[in-house]
């Protein structure tokens, strides 16, 4: 039997208005989704396929042109304590510490800062950041502030947790320690989590499953189960059934990937496939 959906698209559509007089931009067509709770899925697709779009209207950022989406059976119409979204840039704030950086999204809810100051403070030993809490942001390196993204995000206890490709602009090391550490961040936590990324190996390590979603307008081409037994260690990374995996999801991608080239939408993104 199916779990039930923690998290649920149905047939969402999204488009923008272009210039006057002009057809409308369909950024996404039909999507369906469905994720269990504490699932973590991951979402791979062409540049300008929406992916992004989908996080901002499952965080209640924007508003789809059709369809639905539910968390927990309750229809989204805006943004909401039980849903954070973690962007690529951290966006911390240079006058605040890391610990006032994690506590900001609870005191904009009401949360006295003193309370909201203690209520984050579980959070820094959970990123690993203990004996950083005073610093500022640029004491910090890349990692380090991403690392306070999440915290930030978590501070507000939501359920159902969005990544939009959070670890895009860090190096190969430092992506590959996140990724391990978020891992172990989401067993503890028992978040849902949705995780937008471009890199196969990273959807295939994180995710229990992984979602392919079609050139724009974007929709879900293909669902593949990634059935490797957790808790994962990076050496699974070099197994034969891994890399399997990176080669089926590639094999639903590929055909995506030269559609959205043929409509000028694809950026470079893909050039590997692995890293």
């Amino acid at each position: 039997m199916a779990q039930p959906a923690k998290l649920e698209c149905q047939y969402v559509r999204m488009a923008y208005d272009s210039q006057p007089g002009g057809e409308p931009l369909i950024a996404l067509n039909g999507v369906t989704l469905r994720v269990a709770a504490r699932e973590f899925v991951c979402l791979v697709g062409p540049s300008g396929c929406g992916k992004t779009t989908l996080l901002h209207l499952i965080g209640g950022l924007l508003a789809s042109t059709r369809g639905r989406i539910l968390v927990d059976g309750r229809v989204v119409t805006g943004p909401g304590p039980d849903r954070a979204i973690v962007f690529q840039d951290p966006c911390l704030f240079p006058w605040r510490t890391v610990l006032r950086n994690i506590s900001y999204g609870l005191e904009c809810r009401g949360v006295p800062p003193k309370d909201a100051v203690a209520r984050g403070r579980p959070l820094v030993d959970l990123i690993g950041l203990r004996g950083f809490e005073e610093h500022y942001p640029y004491q910090l390196s890349g990692g380090m502030q991403q690392r306070v993204n999440l915290a930030r995000a978590l501070a507000v206890g939501p359920e159902v947790l969005l990544m939009d490709e959070p670890f895009a602009s860090l190096d190969v090391q430092t992506r590959e320690i996140l990724q391990t550490e978020t891992l172990r961040i989401w067993r503890e936590t028992e978040k849902t989590i949705l995780f937008v990324t471009h890199q196969l190996t990273e959807a295939v390590y994180l995710g229990d499953r992984v979602l392919v979603m079609t050139a724009r307008p974007g929709e879900v081409k293909d669902e593949i189960v990634i059935d490797l037994p957790r808790p994962r260690a990076p050496s699974v990374k070099h197994e034969p059934r891994f890399r399997a995996y990176e080669d089926r999801i590639w094999a639903a991608l590929a055909e995506e990937i030269r559609r959205a080239q043929f409509m000028g939408d694809e950026q470079g993104e893909w050039r590997e496939r692995r890293g």
